[in-house]
């Protein structure tokens, strides 16, 4: 059996000895604290020189990388150049290969788990791997480094990207005269206290966890800690601080899936130099990556609270659809005159409204949770905005979301200029997206068809109704004229495109051979014999005084054809918006959903149903809706 000596060069410990097994074969690790004496260490591997495969150091390094500069240690060549048969291995041969393998599986499993993300690397020395590779997803990453070992408050521009390089220009030489035990030290009360508000910036914390421990304030509420490896009372210690999610990213030598690695990357690295098949291959990457090439392992991502872990989060887009609900909104706006509030407040950027917890699925018990953020534009001033000027609001919201951990975002596409920005905006950001107009229009159809029997009209059945759907070649009004046509075959479509008209006319009477389907483009004639009415655009309004008593209207367009005036005049006539849900369990709102206790609007429902089946990925996009969804 291949022989290990892992060397732990700050730990004061008993020695002990286990057997792993790695690539199916075993390797006996023997165990040696050395109280970060360097003699203890040197004693060591002149003991073992020759007597094993390896020796692993751990909590040294040969070498000093940040950024790009790199330096050796002055104490390098007392450890790793003393041996003269056994090679001396320090983990930096492997890490960085193996960080930016991680960093990739974990995104490949886990889409967007990095995207959008605040990264505090504690250290980045020697984590050059996980720098690199987290460029990629990160909304920023700064270094703790200047923090760590030099004192420095987190001011801003301290530990910046654009001052790594120059910082470790003129850091390096000074720390590799810095004894190993301040360079990777060990959980422990620090000399002087450091800033805990970079630790508060960040969403991840990235590195070694003995730092983190160490130089890391008390508490750590919702932090995500990615690191090589953790033993038990680095858990103990991380849950007690408030931590989230730890992520390991070295392989674990225990048995099961998504097991926390619990050895170090020298460990790891001494394991691959005992496993080399001929034992003389040279100890480079290019070697190392002949034998992980065998290897099947996942990081493992641990939940400490484990209720976390059953959650799915998604997040909804909306805007006031009203002055007044603006006001509302924006509680420091209430006394702006709504002229002056509605024209400033779209040039706002997408703000948290609030979140809604205790969404359940009845069924599989699955759980969501739904970030809510708010445009300043109302319907009317949305529709008259450049799309690129939407499209900017909703990336940015997109971007918020994704930081925050959501997985799926719901637009809510009431305004036909945020449905069409929606669409662009699901092609340039990894985040699902859904306009939520699948649902709207199921729930909202089936709404009004329970309307119309229920109205007193003496109908009991929709087959003996005469509908009207106006705008019926916009996307969502032609999928109305669509579904409704094959509950009440007597049917008029009214639009301002008669070619459009004629091809809709064909395929519903296809699709549907009992409709008896009648084209416009004016719905004059039309709205006094109507019992439902369809408003799917904006353009073309009706004089509600012309419908007949018992009529029930849809007005699914955003900004509403029809005013609050105008249903006051007509108590005989049954106006409704667009559909409302009730979400499954018990949903708690920490703001106004200025709806029915559990219900919401069905865009935002469609999003949290989504989450709920796990379904993240692109639903109804852009203005158009899938029939078959």
């Amino acid at each position: 059996m291949k022989k290990v000596a892992v060397l732990h060069f700050h730990n004061k410990l008993e020695p002990y000895t286990e057997t792993i097994q790695l690539l199916g074969q075993p390797i006996e690790l023997m165990h040696y604290g050395c109280e970060s004496d360097v003699g203890a260490v040197a004693a060591y591997i002149q003991k073992y020189d020759g007597e094993v495969t390896a020796v692993a150091v751990e909590g040294a390094a040969r070498q000093l990388r940040l950024g790009k500069e790199k330096v050796d240690h002055e104490d390098a060549e007392h450890i790793f150049g003393l041996a003269e048969k056994t090679p001396v291995v320090d983990g930096q041969g492997i890490l960085a290969a193996m960080e930016r393998w991680a960093v990739r599986l974990i995104e490949e499993e886990r889409p967007g788990f990095w995207t959008q993300k605040r990264i505090l690397m504690v250290p980045g020395l020697n984590h050059g791997g996980l720098s690199e590779a987290l460029q990629e997803y990160a909304e920023e990453i700064r270094y703790a480094d200047p923090m760590i070992y030099f004192s420095l408050p987190g001011a801003p521009g301290v530990g910046s990207p654009e001052t790594l390089e120059p910082a470790a220009r003129t850091t390096l030489p000074q720390l590799k005269q810095f004894p190993y035990y301040e360079l990777f030290p060990g959980p422990g009360e620090p000399f002087r206290e450091r800033s805990s508000k970079l630790f508060e910036w960040a969403d991840y914390l990235v590195g070694d966890v003995g730092t983190l421990r160490r130089y890391g304030p008390d508490e750590l509420p919702q932090k995500v800690v990615v690191t090589t490896h953790v033993r038990q009372d680095d858990l103990v210690d991380l849950r007690g601080r408030g931590v989230s999610v730890v992520v390991t990213t070295l392989p674990s030598f225990s048995e099961g899936e998504n097991q926390l690695a619990q050895h170090s990357a020298a460990t790891f690295e001494a394991c691959l130099v005992a496993l080399r098949p001929q034992g003389t291959e040279p100890l480079t990457e290019d070697t190392y990556l002949n034998l992980l090439a065998e290897l099947q392992w996942r990081p493992a991502v641990h939940y400490l609270k484990p209720e976390e872990a059953e959650v799915n989060h998604f997040s909804y887009v909306t805007y006031p659809l009203s002055r007044e609900h603006l006001k509302e909104s924006l509680k420091w706006a209430k006394f702006v005159p709504g002229g002056i509030l509605e024209r400033t407040a779209a040039y706002l950027l997408p703000y948290h409204l609030g979140n809604i917890r205790g969404i359940v699925s009845p069924t599989t018990g699955q759980k969501a949770e739904g970030y809510i953020f708010m445009l300043g534009g109302t319907p009317e001033d949305l529709n008259q905005r450049d799309s690129n000027f939407i499209y900017r609001r909703l990336m940015r919201a997109a971007q918020m979301s994704e930081r925050l951990g959501a997985q799926v975002m719901g637009v809510g596409a009431f305004a036909e200029a945020v449905g069409e920005a929606s669409h662009k905006v699901s092609h340039k950001t990894q985040i699902a997206i859904t306009s939520g107009n699948s649902l709207t229009v199921a729930a909202t159809l089936e709404a009004a068809k329970r309307a119309v029997i229920d109205m007193d009209n003496d109908i009991d059945d929709m087959h003996d109704s005469q509908v009207l759907v106006i705008g019926g070649t916009q996307s969502i009004g032609a999928v109305c004229a669509r579904l409704l046509a094959e509950d009440a075959p007597s049917i008029t479509v009214v639009a301002n495109t008669p070619e459009q008209l004629i091809g809709l006319k064909q395929v519903i009477e296809q699709e549907t051979p009992a409709a008896r389907v009648q084209i416009s483009t004016s719905a004059a004639d039309d709205v006094p014999q109507a019992d439902l009415i369809v408003l799917a655009a904006t353009n073309q309004p009706i004089d509600i005084m012309y419908c007949k008593a018992g009529a029930v209207i849809c007005d699914i367009a955003r900004p509403p054809n029809i005013s609050k005036d105008d249903i006051e005049r007509r108590p005989d006539v049954l106006v409704i918006g667009s559909g409302e849900v009730l979400l499954p369990g018990n949903p708690e709102y920490s703001f106004d959903m200025r709806l029915p206790a559990g219900a919401v609007h069905a865009c935002l429902a469609e999003t949290a149903l989504l989450a709920l089946e796990g379904r993240f990925e692109d639903f109804t996009t852009g203005t158009n809706v899938d029939i078959a969804h």
